[in-house]
């Protein structure tokens, strides 16, 4: 094979997290051929963010075997799919061209996405939500992050910017929120609200409930319920199939996913929660980078760099 065949056959995914950056090539059917997990620097500054991809990218694929990059970010990007708006949960990330910043470093072409967008895609291709055209997802881990499919359509809103389902509010009381929203669902569902319900690690929460430790599993039914509250309004404005969880905090849920469930049934009418599914997703945390491949599948098939060659 050709340099240029083997290039148009491969793809990197990166999911941009708070925490960690996930990263992956894979080829042009979604095989995954190679991976790395990198620390998030601290602060996450765009600057250090940047020359934290290109540094794992590179050892990634030193042989420039993909020329495409797709990246999933944790906030709403412009139209063209180049400038991070905000992410809010990192500091300075307003209006970040990104993409302009990666491509001369990178020599390859790059796409942007928002993360849960990328979960709910990498999903639709090779997870759970194979086969299904009306989907919410969610990521709960650093904040609350998610996707909406409608008629088999990735839902992004006028500009590009939806779906946030993270940010509605569910008690506008509640804490205050970076969006600049007050008692958003993130609020309530994130690994820093967890903590606000109990001084401790999410894994450790997980080990006592399965050792059936009463404190631990009250704290997970608590968190279900008010994790119930938010997707119970979704159902309601979206009436999807399937309602797929994702992110860090989806691992525990099968210690918090019937106080969901429960909490849905009793809020929501029968005939919106009709055939309604709530299960995690499928992929685990490689639904994001995934799904960021994809996308740049999708979106740059046929743009190349000046530099690349058939």
């Amino acid at each position: 094979m050709r340099c240029g065949e083997a290039q148009s056959r491969q793809v990197i995914g990166v999911d941009l997290g708070g925490t960690a950056i996930k990263l992956a090539r894979f080829n042009a059917e979604g095989e995954r051929l190679q991976q790395e997990r990198i620390p998030t620097p601290q602060p996450a500054v765009p600057g250090a963010v940047c020359m934290a991809i290109c540094e794992a990218v590179d050892r990634l694929d030193p042989d420039h075997l993909a020329s495409r990059v797709g990246i999933g970010l944790p906030g709403p990007m412009d139209a063209a799919a180049r400038v991070a708006r905000v992410c809010i949960n990192l500091p300075g990330w307003e209006e970040v061209p990104l993409a302009d910043w990666l491509e001369p470093r990178l020599k390859r072409r790059v796409t942007l996405a928002n993360d849960g967008n990328c979960a709910l895609v990498g999903e639709a291709w090779k997870g759970a939500a194979r086969g299904c055209t009306d989907v919410v997802l969610l990521t709960l881990g650093t904040g609350v992050g998610g996707g909406v499919m409608l008629s088999g359509t990735l839902f992004t809103g006028h500009n590009g910017a939806a779906a946030e389902p993270g940010l509605i509010s569910i008690d506008p009381e509640g804490p205050h929120c970076n969006s600049g929203n007050r008692g958003s669902l993130e609020q309530f569902a994130s690994i820093a609200a967890l903590r606000r319900l109990w001084d401790g690690e999410p894994t450790e929460l997980s080990q006592r409930a399965a050792a059936g430790e009463p404190e631990a599993l009250a704290v997970w039914e608590r968190y279900g319920r008010t994790l119930g509250v938010g997707i119970s309004s979704l159902v309601y404005v979206f009436t999807p199939q399937k309602v797929l969880l994702g992110g860090g905090l989806s691992a525990a849920a099968p210690y918090f996913l019937p106080a969901v469930r429960r909490e849905v049934e009793m809020r929501v009418q029968a005939v919106s929660r009709e055939g309604l599914e709530i299960q995690p997703c499928a992929l685990g945390n490689g639904a994001g980078r995934l799904g960021a491949a994809r996308l740049a599948l999708d979106r740059l098939a046929l743009d190349r760099l000046p530099h690349e060659t058939g």
